[in-house]
């Protein structure tokens, strides 16, 4: 652990139209008795990470599991060239660092584990997890509703990741935000992070003139307000419809 210093597919589905900001309202996160389930368990305790900081690192020892309680963490894959990809932007209630549970036995990190805001999470030893299930079954139905949404994230971003043309996949990321950290009002749908150029740049694998661009044309043709690094995509359905 770092030093402590401090289905949605491509794009929005048009069968949600309208209700789409009533439906984002209304959900409700089947994860959040998990959170009471992590803290109860032996050898658990809450940290502050403080945002850019890392929380593991690939090859790092798969020994403890995370959960997030307030504020979002990026993971992303490192591969040989240097080269670095996120594959999941995940919110509060979001389990990750599970591998260890998975396979049975210890194992590393295949991800970089990075607060994108200051975050607090619970993180429990995978030992302790693993007695937890072994003894009620609940709490293996609590994990795995916490991970699913985790597991659905790295599928929508990796096919955002997929569009050749940069513009379908900054639409794709922005889309997937306004779901994940989305805050409906009068205007749209504001997406809950400071987001800078560079940032969204490196989670969708372009460049900040690029993205700074890109983000200039969608504000111009009145589909997207930008103030203070928060973005509000004031009409999902028709930012969708303009890229699909």
């Amino acid at each position: 652990m770092a030093a402590t210093n401090g289905g949605f597919s491509r794009f929005v589905p048009q069968s949600e139209g309208k209700n789409f900001i009533e439906n984002k309202m209304s959900t409700q996160n089947p994860a959040r008795n998990l959170q009471d389930v992590i803290r109860g368990l032996e050898g658990a305790n809450t940290e502050i990470v403080d945002r850019a900081k890392t929380i593991f690192f690939p090859g790092d020892p798969a020994e403890r599991v995370y959960l997030i309680r307030r504020g979002a963490v990026k993971l992303s894959r490192v591969y040989e060239s240097g080269e670095e990809i996120t594959v999941g932007m995940l919110r509060e209630n979001s389990l990750f660092g599970v591998l260890s549970l998975l396979t049975g036995h210890r194992a590393d990190r295949f991800y970089h584990a990075v607060a994108f805001t200051k975050v607090e999470i619970i993180t429990a030893p995978a030992a302790s997890v693993r007695q937890a299930i072994e003894h009620d079954a609940s709490v293996g139905l609590l994990l795995l509703q916490g991970l699913s949404s985790r597991v659905l994230q790295t599928e929508t971003m990796i096919e955002t990741l997929t569009h050749r043309d940069m513009s379908s996949r900054l639409v794709s990321f922005l889309l997937v935000l306004c779901r994940d950290f989305g805050v409906p009002d009068n205007k749209g749908i504001t997406i809950d992070l400071r987001l800078s150029h560079q940032s969204i740049a490196e989670a969708i694998g372009s460049t900040r003139v690029t993205i700074t661009r890109l983000l200039g044309d969608l504000k111009s043709t009145g589909l997207v307000q930008i103030d203070r690094k928060k973005i509000t995509v004031l009409d999902p359905i028709a930012l969708a419809k303009q890229f699909n």
